[in-house]
């Protein structure tokens, strides 16, 4: 199994893991759970094959996706009813996923011949949509819209670093390391230390509520 394989299934399972805790947090059934992983693990891949045009979509020409996906929720909810998981666990695996599933989708746009400012789209929106649709579906405020997520954010630098890096004549797999690494810190910054971008404030004229 080549490495964009294995980091692929890796990718599905870290966001398997965040939808499942995501569900458990809502109180949902065993059912509720792996919806929410699936739409987490594949939603922004499916989005990033349709944009493409890519038939089959990744997951219903490889079935290990599914199992891989049922699998790692249900242990989910297996290891939380032995252990309970720590506060910040959907956080950092939903960072983790980011990177990972963020760096496949730019591979995937650069093996398509896209240029480089439609790959770090498309290695955003794959690593980004899922946990966007994870959290509509669990009637949250997705993460990507909320001041101080640095979620898109982070996706954009990892992958503008990815190809930076790449256009520099890197070795590989050093870009692909390197791009997740800043996606990684940079989340886990926003989550520490409250690193985000500027916010936009519009206040009412007065007297108008």
């Amino acid at each position: 199994m080549t490495l964009p394989a294995v980091l692929d299934f890796v990718g599905v399972a870290v966001f398997a893991v965040s939808g499942a805790l995501a569900a458990g947090r809502k109180h949902l059934d065993l059912l509720g759970v792996i919806v929410l992983a699936l739409a987490t693990a594949i939603g922004g891949g499916t989005i990033r094959d349709v944009l493409l045009a890519r038939q089959p979509i990744f997951w219903l020409a490889n079935g290990w996706y599914i199992l891989v996906i049922a699998a790692a929720a249900l242990l989910t909810v297996a290891y939380t009813r032995w252990r309970r998981p720590p506060h910040s666990a959907l956080l950092v695996a939903d960072a983790l996923g980011l990177a990972l599933f963020s760096i496949t989708g730019a591979q995937i746009a650069e093996h398509s011949g896209l240029p480089a400012v439609s790959g770090i789209v498309l290695g955003t929106i794959t690593g980004s949509a899922g946990g966007l649709v994870r959290d509509v579906l669990s009637a949250e405020i997705p993460l990507v819209l909320r001041p101080g997520s640095l979620y898109a954010t982070a996706a954009i630098a990892g992958t503008a670093t990815y190809f930076a890096l790449g256009r520099l004549g890197a070795a590989r797999p050093i870009p692909s390391l390197i791009g997740m690494l800043v996606i990684v810190g940079l989340r886990l910054a926003a989550i520490l230390w409250g690193l985000q971008l500027p916010v936009f404030k519009l206040d009412s004229p007065a007297g108008k509520g």
